[in-house]
């Protein structure tokens, strides 16, 4: 391998997967909380987002993360399925 085809393999092993994602965050609000997951569209519901009208996915990010508290997803689920 020349010099210049191994650069983009350097490039590879510096990618990291970002775990502080929408998903977890407080601010986000899924279109169905029941089923959420990575690719699920919602809201950023972020005090100083929010007049932004943002929509965002679970895999995204930002530096405004917050993390969401497990009981916090467990009565969110809990609520949306008597609303069904």
């Amino acid at each position: 391998m020349s010099q210049n085809e191994q650069e983009p393999y350097k490039s590879l092993k510096r990618v990291i997967w970002q775990g502080e994602n929408c998903l977890s965050c407080v601010w986000f609000q899924p279109n169905d909380p029941i089923n959420a997951d990575l690719l699920e569209r919602g809201k950023c519901i972020e005090s100083h987002l929010k007049e932004y009208n943002l929509i965002v996915s679970g895999r995204d990010w930002c530096n405004k993360y917050k993390e969401m508290p497990q009981k916090k997803i467990d009565s969110l689920q809990e609520q949306a399925m008597k609303e069904e």
